[in-house]
């Protein structure tokens, strides 16, 4: 595996600008997720690690080698798309051992079938091996998918969303398995999700991207609890972060316009009077959806609770965001 370092990308597309002066070093070993709204500029910086799009500027070096020259069959980087992208008429074994078969690797036939055994065990489709890919669900075609760049053992993994059209289940379970297998192997992968629970439960690292710029990159944490703008808040937590005119509760720094509450941060019992719209029961949470003068929040509350709607409760701010009328951090006492 290797280090990623990406300098000064950028990349455009007649009048538009899809990756703008992005600089980040993805390390090796690392999961890292770009993560952003559609038109953010995800898919395109994969593209440009590839090889599949070239930079009006900037570079890219995999393992200190810069690789602006090279092919994208010469970047040892093995992409995973949406879309399941196999060979119909080929069984899941021919389509694991196929990128093994190539020139650049032509492995040993004893190495190929311990990789695609290894691998096929690790994503559950070994009693699949000897069936044809047009006789595989979508999970399991999405899982040969993966496979076939898991075999690889390339330099880096490149995943273009690839859970995105299967069900929620398998998503999860995928999700867990991804993340064993990267752990294990000690693999470099960069994957591209708008998908903010993907991000926070498989990524060492985060990478926010707005309008094909970089605006914080950090853990998942710390991207999580020190935002440094309120599209990057937004981005992570569900219930999403509540907006508010930070005049609401008082106490604001100078220049403060917005408060930032995350739903588990308002404390209740004090503070300014919210009325209850709704109460949502979710199994594993509850929240209540509040009004405070004509503001829409929403909190968690104890799953018995027995407040309903048109209840009043007193709700205070604790450990809250303020931002600048531009949406930039403000940041308390300083």
């Amino acid at each position: 595996m290797a280090e990623v370092v990406l300098s000064g990308l950028s990349k455009r597309f007649g009048m538009t600008t899809a990756v703008d002066d992005v600089s980040m070093t993805i390390p090796d070993g690392a999961f890292v997720v770009l993560l952003g709204p559609t038109g953010a500029g995800k898919t395109t910086t994969l593209r440009l690690i590839a090889g599949l799009e070239r930079p009006d500027a900037g570079s890219v070096s995999i393992g200190a080698n810069d690789v602006g020259e090279y092919s994208p069959a010469q970047r040892n980087v093995a992409m995973v798309f949406q879309q399941y992208s196999l060979y119909p008429h080929m069984t899941v074994r021919e389509n694991l051992t196929f990128p093994l078969k190539s020139p650049l690797i032509n492995a040993p036939e004893d190495e190929i079938e311990r990789r695609v055994g290894e691998v096929s065990s690790a994503l559950q489709i070994a009693h699949k091996l000897d069936n044809k890919a047009t006789a595989l669900s979508g999970g399991e075609m999405q899982r040969v998918s993966i496979g076939r760049a898991l075999v690889r053992r390339p330099d880096i993994f490149l995943m273009d969303e690839p859970l995105s059209s299967l069900d929620a289940k398998l998503r999860a379970d995928l999700r867990l398995e991804l993340k064993r297998i990267q752990a294990v192997l000690g693999a470099t992968l960069l994957y591209v999700t708008h998908d903010q629970i993907e991000a926070m439960t498989m990524a060492t690292h985060i990478g926010v991207l707005e309008e094909g710029r970089l605006v914080q990159f950090g853990s998942p944490r710390e991207i999580y609890e020190n935002p440094f703008s309120i599209y990057v808040a937004t981005r992570l937590g569900q219930p999403r972060i509540n907006t508010l005119p930070a005049a609401l509760f008082g106490g604001a720094p100078a220049g403060a316009e917005l408060i930032g509450l995350r739903p588990e941060h308002i404390r209740q019992g004090e503070g300014r009077d919210a009325k209850v719209v709704r109460v949502e029961h979710l199994g594993d949470q509850t929240r209540l959806h509040l009004s405070l003068e004509g503001h829409a929040l929403i909190t968690l509350t104890d799953p018995h609770t027995p407040l309903a709607s048109g209840d009043t409760i007193a709700i205070r701010p604790d450990n809250p965001l303020y931002f600048a009328a531009d949406g930039a951090r403000i940041l308390q006492g300083a």
